[in-house]
């Protein structure tokens, strides 16, 4: 039988090192963390079976074919061109939330962050013993939305020096409009504060919606931005461990790398060359993939229509935001375990009524994945 779509494989990954195949036991499908299981661009594949012929494995740097790669691909999607002097190469996107907070923000320092949000955005703030402000998102037009005069709030405070933003928002699946990023720049301008924005899941737009990057709303927003990227979600990349940050202000990228070369090594050469293939040649996998997803995502919204379940607009991500509130649940994630299902608990984010289920998989897996979700709830009326 001819599969629709490459992405209706199944791949075995139990016998891979995988951490999310690893935390549960056999009898349940593990649907956590942000990690798709799809088979890499064969562009990647092929990338990297040549460097590895190649035999040597020395001390390496990033080339510029990559960086040019990157700019071109920023240019298509967003009309967006980040300078190559301005690029800091990464092996990964978590340490350049930390770093940022630890390198670029006194010790007094406020960070406001919008929330409910992946935690390593809480994380970072916390575990430098910086004062953090939690912004609430609020629906509007079941969207989520960030509540701006509470933002004007604590962006006034004297102590606050950085808004951390999540832009596609994880887990609320909001991209940004241009008004409201212009909302936000206004008050980091008013109040002189940077901003580090983490646009990781931008290629996955969903819904038709245009992801903006920060720092191209305007010279002040490029100045005051770090902005933080990489083709880990997009291209199913992670375990290779590649980002980079763009950096237009040339004392901040001073401070950011003096910092990053104590504390965070570069990014190994097997990454650099994946990341390099996928952004050059695997854009007719990209655009399949943001199909396949779009309709996991649509049929997640069929599946759960006329439950209690609540799913506001999915604009972006592969990671469904699903309010279960009205199932009165004590330990969400104990009770989808004992359904043979792993979910990433709202809790983890600040939301202790929803789950956040990863749908980035086989058709076939979200069914009977959806298949369970359903059965352990209909068990409780």
């Amino acid at each position: 039988m001819r599969l629709a779509s490459r992405f209706d494989t199944i791949h075995d990954r139990t016998t891979q090192q995988s951490d999310k195949w690893a935390k549960y036991p056999a009898d349940v499908i593990p649907m956590w963390v942000a990690d798709m299981d799809f088979d890499a661009p064969e562009c990647v594949k092929e990338a990297l079976h040549k460097r590895v012929d190649e035999g040597i494995f020395g001390y390496t740097f990033p080339a510029k074919s990559l960086v040019q790669a990157i700019q071109e691909h920023c240019q298509t999607r967003y009309d967006w061109t980040p300078h190559s002097a301005h690029f800091v190469h990464l092996p990964g996107l978590v340490c350049a939330l930390h770093l940022c907070v630890q390198a670029l923000t006194e010790a007094s320092a406020r960070i406001i962050v919008p929330s409910p949000v992946y935690y390593h955005l809480t994380k970072a703030p916390l575990m430098a013993g910086r004062e953090l402000d939690l912004i609430p998102f609020g629906l509007k037009e079941n969207r989520w939305t960030v509540d701006l005069e509470q933002l004007a709030a604590s962006c006034a405070k004297p102590d606050a020096q950085m808004i951390l933003l999540c832009n596609p928002h994880n887990p609320g699946a909001t991209v940004y409009r241009r008004e409201e990023l212009e909302a936000i720049h206004a008050l980091a301008k008013q109040y002189d504060l940077l901003v580090v924005s983490d646009e990781i899941h931008c290629d996955l737009i969903l819904n038709g919606a245009q992801h903006i990057p920060f720092a191209s709303l305007n010279e002040d927003a490029a100045n005051r931005t770090v902005t933080l990227m990489a083709p880990s979600k997009t291209f199913n990349l992670a375990g290779l461990a590649y980002a980079f940050a763009v950096i237009d202000n040339a004392k901040l990228r001073q401070r950011f790398n003096e910092a990053r070369g104590a504390l965070i090594p570069a990014p190994n050469l097997l990454a650099l060359v994946a990341a390099e293939a996928a952004y050059r040649e695997g854009q007719d996998w990209h655009q399949e993939l943001l199909g396949y997803l779009y309709k996991n995502c649509e049929y997640i919204r069929q599946r759960i229509a006329g439950t209690k379940i609540k799913m506001a607009e999915h604009e972006a991500t592969y990671l469904a935001w699903l309010d279960i509130s009205e199932y009165k649940l004590e330990d969400p994630q104990a009770f989808f375990r004992k359904a043979g299902l792993g979910i990433s608990e709202g809790a983890g984010f600040g939301a202790p009524d929803f789950i956040r289920l990863n749908f980035g998989c086989p058709k076939s897996q979200l069914e009977e994945a959806m298949n369970r979700i359903l059965a352990a709830l209909d068990s409780l009326s």
